[in-house]
């Protein structure tokens, strides 16, 4: 996968800050694009999923939620160079994996309707960002096979958007092997696939470290599971703390659950060991 320079970096984040989102063109390769679709594929067709059948999940559209159970594909996704690094200029390095789930907007489905990520958080809209997502573009997205629509600029808005109602917003066109990441109060919305084909996207999604998780990770994640992902990943997941406090077990490191030698850890000291 693509690494992103400090030069990257600093483009991306310039424009995330302007008008909310950007696109990494070439994140990742044809092949890993290849594996992730036909890996899904086989989930859809074990597991019969079918569309939820609501206005926001969408009525002709396949989702996979839960992906890190799924295999070693997916568990690169979260940590990957092309993303992470971005994400945490945009949050900071403590943050939080909150979902990772597939969207395949099948033919016929119609535009989901405007909203932003972090309006049921709770929280007034300060401009401070609480969430950060990303979609990775598995097939081309286009505006005539649903390409996420964003309302630019619409993260500095003082107000959340009003659910059902029309917004004026452009297509997130992108060729196959390009994330878009935005800021969690960007309005957006997945748009309307008029076309016989299938847009295929991976939603991976992240939240500061204070935050509840959108996906339970650390019950949805069998232990044995997540005993084999590296340590940024399971940071990612929930089994660490967050400024060495919060989410502490016993004053220890969650970590510990997964590794009992990671209680040695001295890149994630608790907070009152510097007391």
């Amino acid at each position: 996968m693509r690494t992103l320079t400090d030069a990257d970096l600093d483009h991306h984040h310039a424009e995330i800050d302007e008008r909310g989102y950007t696109v990494i063109e070439e994140a990742f390769d044809e092949a890993f694009g290849r594996r992730v679709l036909d890996e899904l594929d086989r989930i859809v067709d074990e597991r019969n999923i079918e569309p939820a059948d609501n206005g926001f999940e969408g009525r002709s559209t396949l989702r996979v939620y839960n992906l890190l159970v799924h295999g070693e594909v997916f568990q690169q996704i979260p940590t990957a160079p092309c993303v992470l690094p971005l994400v945490q200029r945009v949050l900071d390095d403590q943050c939080l994996l909150s979902t990772l789930s597939s969207i395949d907007i099948r033919g016929g489905e119609s535009a989901q309707p405007i909203h932003s990520d972090d309006q049921v958080i709770g929280l007034p809209r300060t401009g401070h960002a609480v969430v950060c997502n990303s979609m990775w573009a598995i097939t081309d997205f286009t505006e005539a096979n649903g390409a996420t629509r964003v309302v630019p600029g619409s993260h500095r808005y003082p107000e959340f958007p009003t659910y059902g109602e029309d917004h004026d917003s452009v297509p997130a066109e992108m060729a196959a092997g390009s994330v878009l990441i935005w800021h969690g109060s960007l309005w957006h919305g997945g748009g309307a696939n008029t076309t016989h084909g299938r847009r295929v996207g991976i939603a991976d999604n992240y939240c500061g470290g204070m935050i509840r998780q959108q996906e339970n990770q650390q019950l949805g994640i069998p232990r044995e599971i997540a005993s084999t992902f590296d340590k940024q990943l399971q940071r990612l997941c929930g089994y660490g703390t967050y400024n060495g406090l919060i989410g502490h077990i016993d004053k220890q490191d969650p970590r510990t659950l997964l590794d009992p030698e990671s209680g040695h850890d001295t890149d994630h000291a608790m907070l009152w060991d510097g007391a």
